[in-house]
Order: structure tokens, then sequence, then C-alpha cells
């Protein structure tokens, strides 16, 4: 875990009431930052996890919002950055397989025009929506942008043809934003494989060992594993910009 202090420092950690979205809000208020945590308003595990966290004496408020949704993203990001009184790190991690199982690449008509729909709106277009109503306090605050990808992103075999083809946009995004939010900041994506998940964790034993079996590490990856990598990029480096770092055991 990297030790820095982020007293005065801001953070909105999007997709942040489990998972890596939360792991990654605790590791900034651990260090000092305030943090936003975003998360549907329907969800009641935001609003548990930033009680708790504020009950362990970590400046935390919810920021509740669909970033699939246009105008209630931006308005989320807008609320949130005013509360802060600044923003010096978006964690854009909200993000959607749009199914319980993976769809095999030959089902196209699985691919239907609502299932795309949903996953771009959340999986792309929602980091987007977030990253530009952010900009001009990111930019006040030299910032940084972490995305989470996915090694589906980068060629794998991904939950479906519809989640590698956003993951691999989120990408290419994360180029285009380093490029408008410097020299002021910087944007970087984090590229997960395997994470031990409430949706993996459904999945059977045999396609989760045929998996880590083809990692160098064979294992999965924890939330806390990846919330490593992003705390890096957003507060632990200065000169990364417009990179996607795998974070798979090897596998990739």
């Amino acid at each position: 875990m990297i030790s820095i202090d982020l007293t005065g420092k801001t953070a909105l950690v999007t997709g942040g009431a489990s998972g890596i979205g939360l792991a990654t809000a605790e590791m900034f208020a651990k260090a000092g930052a305030a943090v936003a945590i975003n998360h549907l308003a329907e969800d009641p595990r935001g609003a548990q996890e930033v009680k708790r966290l504020s009950v362990a004496g970590h400046r935390v408020i919810a920021a509740p919002g669909n970033v699939s949704k246009p105008g209630e993203a931006e308005r989320m990001v807008t609320t949130a950055v005013e509360a802060l009184g600044r923003l010096d790190y978006l964690v854009n991690n909200a993000g959607t397989p749009g199914t319980t199982e993976p769809i095999e690449f030959a089902r196209l008509d699985a691919m239907t025009e609502e299932f795309w729909g949903t996953i771009l709106n959340t999986n792309l277009i929602g980091p987007f929506r977030c990253s530009k109503a952010a900009m001009p306090a990111l930019k006040a605050a030299r910032g940084a942008i972490c995305n989470t990808a996915s090694v589906a992103g980068l060629g794998t075999v991904g939950s479906s043809i519809a989640y590698g083809a956003s993951k691999a946009g989120l990408i290419n995004l994360t180029i285009a934003l380093a490029r408008v939010l410097a020299p002021e900041g910087r944007v970087n994506a984090v590229a997960p494989g395997l994470v031990a998940s409430p949706w993996t964790e459904q999945w059977p034993a045999e396609r989760r060992a045929a998996y880590t079996d083809r990692t160098m590490l064979r294992r999965a990856a924890t939330p806390q594993d990846i919330a490593d990598t992003i705390f890096f990029l957003c507060a632990g480096t200065s000169l990364i910009t417009g990179q996607t770092i795998a974070v798979d055991g090897g596998r990739f």
C-alpha cells in the first residue's frame, strides 16, 4: 500500500459503493483526502459505506447519481465538486457487464440495440460525461483522472463483444482526455483482468480456475490490487499520462 499524505486534497470515485470503487475511495480517505462516493441512489450500500467511513473519522460524502444518464451524471459531478470545494482526483470506475453470465461472441443475436445502449452509456459515455463536467475543477487543481477499463479492451475475450468494445473505447478516450487535460493534469486507465467480485463468484469454480491457471501469478485480482494501481496513477506519480496499465497477474 502506497503511503502518501493527501490532506487538503479531494477525490470523486464513481461506482464507489462496493468492489474496486469502494477499495479506492477508502484508500484516498485513509490517505487524508476528502472523498465523494458516487453510487446509484437506490443502492443502500452507498449510504452504509459513507456512514462507516465517516464514523471512522474520514471526511466522506455521498454523491448519488447514475453516470449512464445524461444530465444526471453532470449534476452529480457538479454537486460533488461544490461540496468538496475543489477536485484533485476523478476515478471513473462505474461500469457494467450488462449480463450475469459471459455471452459468447458468436451470439450476435444477444447484442441488441438495448444491450449496446446500456453498455456504452455506462462504460464509455458515462466516463466522458463525468470527465467533461469535472474538467474545469481538475485543471484548476492540476489534478488527475483514472478510468477503470479492462483487459477486454486490450484484445482479450471479455464478457461480451459490446463490453470489450466499450472498454477499448474507454482506453482510446483516456488518451484523448490526456491531451485535453494537459499540461495542467493527467489521465490514465487501469485494465483489470479477472477480479474477485460478486459477479465472478457466481461462476463455476472450473471457469475461475481456467482463467487463473493461465496467469503467471495463479490468482485473480482483489479489488485492493486494482485500487493500489488507481491510487498510484492518481497520486503516486507525476509524469505518467495517456497510459493504460494492465493488472491481471501476467495473463495478458
